[in-house]
């Protein structure tokens, strides 16, 4: 691994130097700007996410296990949505609501006094982000601090807003998973091999291709690809 890949990051890239962190070479890829940069590693960028993106584009952290039918009104009640993702304050609190509406049976998405999950992988079975069509709730899973989900399959309405936004990685399993997985167990996800090893049961799986939902959502979502790809103008500097 010759590098790190830093996520990109929606208000302003701050970066300094990875020298000191021991195995982690101090040179790094910015998804969003293509630039070389020196990236600190301990979190991805000043959203403050966990897991650890590294050159081949793996994400490696801690799981939350859910099963199925997990809606949107469980990853982000109606009452939030009156907050604006692209205000930074709202953005940051819409993040510390997020799964919020799940049932006590699964725990705490985000710890007491937290305002992000420690959780930068989500494992799900069928129809994860049912219900009621909302930006907010991939919006609000990102701002939390999620990398990626992988679930056995997705509403058709919340892949999309996954790939609109930008905000996250919507996997698909070819086995179901969150029956075999617990929370808490760590894991990487290998974007080239399309594979997930679970590092505590020391087991590999295998993933879908993210096929051109990958590109998309490496730019920053639908506008920052299209202009990226020249579909759209881009935006003048004032």
């Amino acid at each position: 691994m010759s590098a790190m890949l830093c996520l990109r990051e929606l208000h302003r890239h701050e970066c300094k130097p990875a020298a000191s962190c021991a195995g982690v070479p101090s040179s790094s890829i910015c998804l969003h700007s293509r630039s070389r940069v020196e990236c600190k590693v301990k979190t991805l960028n000043s959203r403050g996410k966990t897991g650890i993106l590294i050159m081949g584009k793996v994400i490696r952290g801690l799981i939350f296990v859910l099963d199925d039918n997990i809606d949107t009104d469980q990853i982000i009640p109606a009452e939030y949505l009156t907050l604006v993702p692209s205000k930074p304050d709202e953005y940051e609190k819409l993040g510390s609501y997020a799964l919020i509406g799940l049932p006590d049976r699964y725990g705490k998405f985000i710890d007491p006094g937290e305002i992000k999950t420690r959780y930068p992988i989500i494992i799900a079975g069928e129809n994860f982000g049912c219900g009621s069509s909302r930006e907010h709730a991939p919006i609000a899973l990102g701002a939390a601090g999620v990398e990626a989900v992988i679930a056995l399959s997705y509403a058709r309405i919340f892949f999309r807003n996954c790939s609109a936004t930008g905000e996250l990685y919507p996997w698909e399993s070819v086995e179901r998973l969150c029956d075999q997985f617990e929370t808490g167990q760590e894991v990487t996800i290998d974007f080239e091999q399309n594979r997930l090893v679970n590092h505590t049961l020391d087991k590999t799986y295998d993933l879908k291709p993210l096929g051109e939902v990958g590109p998309v959502i490496d730019a920053g979502g639908i506008f920052a690809y299209a202009r990226q790809t020249g579909m759209i103008a881009a935006k003048q500097s004032r």
